[in-house]
This record gives C-alpha cells, structure tokens and sequence, in this order.
C-alpha cells in the first residue's frame, strides 16, 4: 500500500511549506497595496482594490476594535479585514497552540530562516528552560503596556473616536511607508534584531513580540498538545534540542506551555516511534501535520464567514480614503 503523502513529508517541510506559501501570497497582496496607495495618494490613475488582507499588519487597531466589538457589538468599518484575522489568530491559539506563530506569521518565517542560518554558521547558542522563561517576560511587560494604553484606559467613546480619526484610516499605509522608507534608527533596530536571531534562534519572538505573549497565554487553554510516552521515551534529550522555544520536552509527560508552537520538531527528532505526538484529550494521537492544517483551514474559515456576511471589505466608500490619503500625502495627518 502506497504511503500518504503527507507521510512523506518531515514536520520542518510541512511548516517551510506553509510559511514560504503564506508569505509569497503577502508578497503579492503587498504589492498591490502598494499601487492602491499611489492611486490613493493621487500618483497614479490606475485603480487597483486594496487587498484587505494588509490590515493584518494591524494588530493594535484590530484589538481596540475588537473591545468596541465586545462592548458594542458593532464590526469595524474602517480596517474590518484586520478584526476578521484578528480574530481568527485567537481562534488558533484556543485551539491550536500558537500556531500562527510556527505556521501563519510571516515574521516568524524570517525568525525560522535566521535560527537555520545562525546553526548552520555555528553561532546559534541555546538557553535552558529557566532562562527561555527569564527572556521570555519583556514580551509580557510589553503586552500589558500596550494593553493598558490601547484597551484598558479607552472608553467606548475613545475608542470610537480612535477608530474614526484620520489617522487609524490611513495606518496601514504609514506602516507601508515605514518599511519601504526605514529610518536609521529602525534599520539599526532590524539589524540588532537579525543578528539577535542568528545568535538566539527566534529572538524576537521569544523575547519581544507582545502580539505572541497574548497568544501564549490564550494558548495554555488548548486542547491540543505534543504529549511524550515516558514508557517509550529513552531519554536522549534530542527532543529538547530541537524545541525552538527551548522547553524541556524529554520531561514533560505534556507539552503545556503556552510558548509551545505545535511545530512538531520535537516529534521529527524523535528516535523512538510514537513516542512523542500530537493529541487532543484523551489522548487521541493526531497527525503531526494536524496543527499545520488546522492553522491554514482556520484562517480560511474565518475569510469565508467574513465575506459571506459582508465584513471582509471595508463599506466606506474610496472617496473618502482618497482624501484621507490626500491629506496624508500634504502633511495633514501626522500622528
């Protein structure tokens, strides 16, 4: 009997799969933002739709939305794609473990590239569980800051006039600014960033981002977890090696750490059948691409329902973010 293809395939193939395709698509979602703007900003007469998918990039927008959305239960008509990813990366996190992390996240596909990078020149240095959890609470110091100032101090009403003001309408093109025209200070910040990750695999991800401190902890509430087989397990460590969150998996009967990003490296550097695996309560082994496919099938779930109720596209009409834009463009809305 022939084997299944996806059997075929190692759990770092099936997650390099998964990020190259999702960042070829943003590649290709960027650049057609890219001439929105410059028909937005009135340097080109070609129309070309904004791809909803950048408000992505938006997650302190689509957070602040997504309290006005709990407490109001209105969608957000300026960035409504954003609170629509928004909240399909907590839904894989309740389910998933972080696997927008390990799978969606384009900044942890970099991180990845670096961290293989960084082994290959022998300068890649590993932590031990103690200090990956020392290193890990900035991103946590950070999450609450961020959190405070953007959710807990707004109310309704400043949130709605957050959400309104010029500024949050033209955000995800500042953000495009930002990156195709970096300031010094932000080109020394990524080269800090890039070298922290060759040295520290995942530096900032485990150490910085508070978008991934929130998930690790909605994460802990999982079903889904890698659990060992102490009567199989023969204790060669290879497990913990591989782990790109530096936990000690050759100890732990179940992986439940919110840091752990289901990409099953442990399970592929396993020398032992079935001895490490994916499973859900109850111990029911799943697949180790499971985690993987339920990451991409989410995200598509979530776009689906979204444009079937008509919440993907913004219903603003473009007249309006073209003078919004224009305004950007002469220097009218700075901040």
């Amino acid at each position: 009997m022939p084997h299944s293809p996806f059997r075929l395939l190692s759990p770092a193939r099936v997650r390099l799969g998964v990020q190259a395709a999702y960042a070829l698509f943003l590649l290709y979602a960027g650049w057609r933002f890219f001439l929105y703007v410059r028909w937005a900003m009135g340097e080109s007469e070609d129309f070309v739709p904004k791809p909803p998918s950048v408000e992505g990039f938006l997650p302190i927008s689509a957070l602040i939305a997504f309290k006005r959305l709990l407490f109001t239960g209105q969608w957000d008509p300026v960035h409504p794609a954003g609170l629509s990813i928004f909240i399909a990366v907590l839904g894989m996190a309740l389910l998933l473990r972080k696997g927008f992390c390990g799978y969606i996240c384009p900044v942890g596909f970099v991180s990845s590239l670096l961290a293989r990078l960084g082994t290959r020149l022998g300068i890649a240095r590993r932590t031990g569980p103690r200090a990956a959890r020392l290193l890990s609470l900035p991103k946590y110091l950070l999450l609450a800051q961020f959190a405070w100032i953007s959710v807990v101090s707004m109310d309704v009403e400043s949130i709605e006039g957050f959400l309104l003001s010029p500024y949050n309408f033209v955000a995800d093109t500042r953000m495009l600014q930002f990156f195709l025209a970096p300031s010094n200070t932000a080109i020394t910040v990524f080269a800090v960033l890039g070298v922290g990750s060759l040295v520290l695999p995942y530096f900032w991800c485990r150490v910085l981002c508070p978008y991934g401190a929130l998930l690790s902890l909605l994460a802990r509430l999982s079903p889904v977890a890698v659990r060992r087989d102490p009567a199989t397990c023969v204790d060669c460590g290879r497990c913990t090696h591989a782990c790109p969150a530096a936990l000690p998996v050759q100890r732990l009967e179940r992986v439940s750490s919110g840091e752990c990003m289901g990409c099953a490296e442990c399970i592929a550097a396993c020398p032992v059948k079935d001895c490490l695996s994916v499973t859900l309560p109850g111990k029911r082994r799943l697949p180790a691409w499971s985690i993987a496919a339920g990451c991409v099938l989410v995200l598509l779930a979530v776009w689906g329902v979204a444009q079937a109720l008509g919440i993907w596209d913004s219903p603003l009409p473009q007249s309006m973010a073209r003078r919004f834009h224009m305004m950007l463009r002469i220097g009218m809305i700075t901040h």
